[in-house]
């Protein structure tokens, strides 16, 4: 029997969820559950700050796409590749091609489903004046010298031994002064 790997399809943007459903209700009514086992949408918490108030949401990781697990064969490709919503397969020409097992965990998609590290999106930019509201700088306010979003830190200058010094301070302890 042929192994089953994650392939990855392309959904118009927004159908992501309604996609999933549908090829989970044809994987039923064909009984076609040895074949395709698991079909996910991929997402991540993130924590919102609009107006000093953080508010955590779930965002797709990848709009537009659906990761499916399944054994690759006609009665496969056809339900998801037919699925109303899903233009097709991610893959060089009508070929689909399996993700890697260092993608799928990059991806976050394999193990028990749960979402990826929450993730802050930041209301301020540089030059924005701040307060930090956590940590050993509590209560410092500052101007915004830099960014890291990868890290989800920003950098400010505080007076340290009467001289500016640089500190690096977490998007979670962090508050924009109006």
């Amino acid at each position: 029997m042929a192994e089953a790997h994650w392939y990855v399809a392309h959904t118009y943007s927004g159908y992501e969820n309604k996609v999933k459903t549908n090829i989970e209700k044809a994987v039923e009514n064909q009984h076609l559950e040895d074949q395709i086992f698991d079909v996910r949408v991929p997402v991540m918490e993130v924590m919102e700050m609009k107006n000093g108030a953080r508010k955590q949401v779930t965002r797709k990781m990848f709009p537009g796409y659906v990761f499916v697990n399944m054994i690759m064969n006609e009665d496969t490709w056809y339900i998801v590749r037919n699925t109303t919503g899903c233009t097709g397969f991610v893959g060089p020409g009508s070929k689909p091609v399996p993700l890697t097992e260092s993608e799928i965990r990059r991806f976050g998609i394999s193990g028990d489903g749960e979402p990826a590290a929450a993730h802050i999106e930041a209301d301020f930019t540089v030059g924005d004046t701040i307060t930090v509201t956590g940590g050993v700088w509590k209560d410092t306010v500052g101007v915004i010298q830099s960014m890291n979003p990868s890290k989800q830190t920003v950098t400010i200058n505080v007076e340290l031994f009467d001289r500016e010094t640089p500190v690096e301070i977490s998007y979670q302890d962090v508050e924009k002064m109006n």
